[in-house]
């Protein structure tokens, strides 16, 4: 149930997409917290998400598309800054996914060479570091004359 995010991951076509737009109610809920709160809550479902992750692919096979704890917690990293905006929203969501799917360095690698829980976790974890990055760069431009 939590590995697929309440089903999420069950979805016949793109479960990762789902799944990370199954997250986004979640965010929304979350998002008026302090980021101390915020960060914690991060980390305790991480630390979740690792466990059974690494349960269900004893199960299910390396890296199960039907896991998608992994998205969830790449998407709230993602949107670490908090944005109320719509737009920043929706941009955090098409950046994670980018990086989650293209995978680039880091992400590539630590897909690559991580396995177990802590791999399913690590590569969205640093697609939503990086989207999370990129985010921030753009709020911050956007600001500027």
């Amino acid at each position: 149930m939590i590995a697929s995010f309440f089903g999420a991951g069950y979805a016949p076509v793109a479960p990762g997409t789902v799944g990370t737009l199954a997250a986004v109610p979640l965010y929304l809920i979350i998002r008026r917290w302090s980021v101390i709160p915020y960060l914690v809550f991060l980390g305790i479902l991480t630390l979740v998400g690792i466990v059974v992750s690494h349960v269900t692919e004893q199960s299910w096979g390396r890296d199960p598309s039907r896991v998608v704890i992994d998205e969830v917690c790449g998407l709230l990293l993602s949107l670490v800054s908090r944005p109320s905006r719509w737009s920043d929203i929706v941009l955090g969501v098409v950046l994670f996914r980018a990086f989650d799917i293209l995978k680039p360095p880091p992400v590539g690698i630590l897909d690559r060479r991580v396995s177990g829980g802590v791999g399913i976790m690590a590569d969205d974890l640093a697609a939503g570091a990086l989207s999370a990055g990129m985010l921030a760069l753009v709020r911050r431009l956007r600001r500027t004359p």
